[in-house]
């Protein structure tokens, strides 16, 4: 079968998980967060994710709102700053909203323009992808919204990439799945979908069995793979 349905990760890929930080950071009063802001974010990012696979391999799932929650109190704190209440709680509200990368409408235009199915398939908990999604003006280009709140496990787990099947109707031989994070790009790999890494940063390819279909820069390329 020929590829037909392209599916996101979100955070990272779609949408910049940094934004929050960058923004809160260039705000007034924000002095000490200013010169720190980059550390804190990039920690922040490294326990969320860390504490969806441990929540994962040890039974004790919570929706990935509580877990952005508990990852930025341990970043603000390894960095002196969790007595600043109104930055955390800013820092949370602007997650809400973050900013996707410039080219993400223009592709996802271009893919419903020439009929590609589009969904989004995140560890976000709902409320906080269709926060998301709206706020970056989304709805229309994306067709489909699919949370891990239904499964109950966070990625990389087979249940989680299987919903797109469940929920879309497709077979994996048509999906192609697009994203950032190297781990859930060997996870879609291992699942039996098409895969193409973005790799922004230009990092080594993952020390794992299962390696992306493409990699790519950005997602600017993406709508040649359905090109008529």
């Amino acid at each position: 079968m020929s590829l037909n349905t392209c599916v996101f990760d979100a955070y990272g890929t779609l949408f910049d998980v940094n934004a929050a930080a960058r923004v809160a950071a260039n705000e007034p009063n924000r002095r000490l967060f200013k010169e720190v802001w980059p550390s804190v974010s990039s920690l922040w990012r490294t326990k969320q994710l860390q504490y969806t696979w441990l929540r994962s391999m040890t039974n004790s799932y919570v929706d990935f709102w509580s877990i952005t929650k508990d990852s930025l109190e341990f970043a603000l704190e390894a960095h002196k700053l969790l007595n600043d209440l109104s930055l955390k709680e800013r820092l949370l509200a602007l997650y809400w909203e973050l900013e996707p990368y410039p080219e993400v409408f223009q592709m996802l235009k271009e893919l419903k323009k020439n009929g590609t199915k589009t969904a989004i398939l995140s560890n976000g908990s709902p409320k906080m992808l269709n926060s998301a999604v709206k706020s970056s003006n989304l709805y229309e280009v994306i067709n489909e919204i699919i949370s891990v709140e239904t499964v109950k496990i966070f990625k990389p787990d087979a249940k989680v990439y299987s919903q797109v099947e469940n929920v879309l109707g497709c077979s994996k031989s048509e999906v192609l799945f697009v994203s950032s994070n190297g781990w859930d790009i060997a996870g879609a790999s291992s699942f039996g979908f098409k895969t193409a890494w973005v790799n922004r940063s230009q990092d080594p390819i993952d020390r794992l069995p299962h390696k992306p279909n493409y990699i790519l820069e950005d997602l600017k390329s993406i709508p040649n793979f359905f090109a008529d």
